[in-house]
């Protein structure tokens, strides 16, 4: 009987792995209680009876972002923490704004796929496959066109056209997070040592330094 227990636990582990994402809601809505002191994994729930419209609700969309910084684009979320109503729910939602050559730099979503539409303009957009192949797979996208970013796997968006740029996109978390590469590698606090990362970009550390202080 072993060999079937082993199939068994495989296919459950297999399964499980396959059908990662953000917990299902087991009822009709978890609305987010930003009172509440229970740590759970997502937010904790309000009465049901107490949810009104405005739980489900946000109101900004049309607004453009403030594209006025180093990389040239500025990103709205509509997540949990602007709907509470999206808590359990699996999924959340972005607008981009990018200004003339603007970038959203090499970035990823630990929780989520995103699937991102071009309202307005032109985007080259990107991501890259995981090791040992790192493959640059890109394309360059206009207004209603769409793209998906795989989950966890770094990318990239562009603006390659002369004017203004917009862009939707929904992610498959109530919380997807954002890791943006430099930030992270030569951001952290506290700082990551020098030669570490002088090795890793084989660079010397005064090179590594210098971008450091940037951050």
């Amino acid at each position: 009987m072993a060999p079937h227990y082993l199939l068994l636990g495989f296919l459950v582990a297999t399964c499980s792995v396959a059908l990662a994402s953000d917990p299902s809601s087991l009822q009709d809505f978890c609305v987010a209680d930003p009172k509440s002191l229970v740590l759970v994994n997502g937010r904790a729930c309000k009465d049901p009876k107490l949810a009104q419209a405005n739980d489900f609700f946000f109101s900004g969309l049309h607004l453009a972002g403030n594209t006025s910084n180093p990389v040239g684009s500025q990103v709205t979320p509509v997540n949990v923490v602007q709907i509470p109503g999206l808590n359990t729910l699996g999924i959340s939602l972005v607008r981009i704004d990018y200004a003339p050559l603007g970038i959203n730099p090499p970035h990823t979503h630990p929780r989520a796929t995103e699937i991102l539409t071009v309202i307005e303009g032109t985007l080259e957009v990107g991501f890259v496959t995981s090791n040992p192949e790192n493959r640059l797979i890109t394309k360059k996208i206009q207004k209603g066109d769409v793209f998906v970013f795989p989950i966890g796997l770094i990318h990239f968006q562009r603006n390659v056209g002369n004017g203004n740029v917009v862009a939707i996109a929904a992610l498959s978390s109530q919380n997807p997070g954002v890791i943006t590469i430099a930030n992270t590698v030569f951001g952290s606090n506290p700082a990551i040592p020098s030669d570490i990362l002088a090795k890793s970009f084989q660079v010397d550390t005064k090179t590594v330094k210098m971008i450091q202080s940037k951050f």
